[in-house]
């Protein structure tokens, strides 16, 4: 989810070729450590979940709204409770600015308050 929620220049979708590729040089993978096989396996299963769109007949995938979501939520999840593992747009929490934020951030924010306190919750 991470690799398809970074990938702007894909304004037409994703081939699975390409979604491969991009897995196994974002996590540097083999080719026989996640195969395509297993790649469509969870292409079908994100795309029965309602995370993922096919683009007409084509076979190109992107993310629905609700696969943008769950996909941020995951990486930011992973980001703070993980630490250096996950590659993600934010590489810190963020300043509060007097500044009017802007909506991504202000996203931002919240989802980042709302894990502190999942986080005091499981530490209490």
């Amino acid at each position: 989810m991470e690799v398809l929620l970074h990938g702007g220049s894909q304004l037409t979708g994703w081939r699975t070729a390409q979604i491969h590729e991009a897995l196994r040089a974002a996590f540097d993978l083999s080719l026989e450590a996640y195969t395509r096989t297993q790649l469509r396996y969870d292409l079908r299963k994100m795309k029965g979940h309602g995370l993922l769109e096919r683009d007409g007949h084509r076979y190109c995938y992107r993310l629905t709204e609700k696969g943008k979501r769950v996909a941020a939520m995951f990486v930011l999840f992973h980001k703070r409770i993980c630490g250096p593992l996950a590659n993600s747009l934010f590489d810190r929490p963020p300043h509060k600015t007097p500044k009017p934020p802007a909506k991504i951030e202000a996203a931002y924010h919240r989802a980042d308050d709302a894990i502190q306190k999942l986080i005091d919750l499981l530490a209490a």
